[in-house]
């Protein structure tokens, strides 16, 4: 039998799921500045027209390619929180998970690196607050429905938290012992959430 010709729409999706594996290869074994988009494209077996046609140059591609990253990160955690028994345990999970997550090279060189360099440090804040912002909220409202959160705004509290979360991640990036500074961090930060709840379940 023939095979079935594939839809436009199947060959567009096909050819920007190559390009954005092929540089999510390349910009986390080499860095972003030193892979040429041609070196991408011929990667990916496509040409350079179909980068341009479906990201607009290579920097249109780091964005999809953190996007990507972005969200398997979101998803992971999520269901780290979905598995919890409450909110404290699920807090502590994730806050756990995602310090973790910050020790991969793939996260260290384009989620924590590049990203804040390519992007800009207002673009790459934006793009943390779109996929973490409504993990934390999430578990900020649980742990006030389960009466665990002192009398504060969330939205800001969310705000607050997100950004210490997104500091300790840099600091775990750029530290000589990544491993350490992952569990200072993790105690810093359990101490900082500690004191938003009115009485912390004893483990």
């Amino acid at each position: 039998m023939p095979t079935p010709r594939r839809s436009q729409t199947e060959r567009s999706q096909s050819t920007q799921a190559a390009l954005i594996t092929a540089a999510r290869t390349l910009f986390a074994e080499q860095g972003y500045a030193a892979v040429p988009a041609d070196e991408i494209v011929r990667a990916a077996g496509v040409t350079r027209g179909a980068l341009y046609h479906h990201f607009g140059d290579k920097q249109g591609l780091f964005r999809a390619v953190i996007e990507q990253i972005e969200t398997e990160i979101t998803e992971e955690l999520k269901t780290v929180l979905d598995a919890a028994g409450d909110p404290w345990t699920g807090a502590l999970g994730v806050l756990s998970r995602f310090l973790d997550l910050c020790l991969r090279p793939e996260v260290v060189r384009i989620a924590l690196t590049d990203a804040v360099s390519v992007l800009g440090w207002q673009e790459w804040r934006e793009l943390e607050a779109r996929y973490g912002l409504g993990l934390i909220t999430e578990i900020l409202e649980s742990a006030a429905a389960d009466g665990l959160l002192i009398d504060a705004p969330i939205p800001e509290l969310a705000q607050l938290a997100l950004s210490a979360c997104a500091e300790a991640a840099l600091m775990i990036a750029h530290a000589e012992d990544r491993e350490a500074a992952k569990e200072k961090s993790l105690a810093a930060l359990v101490a900082l959430l500690s004191g938003l709840v009115k009485q912390p379940p004893v483990s």
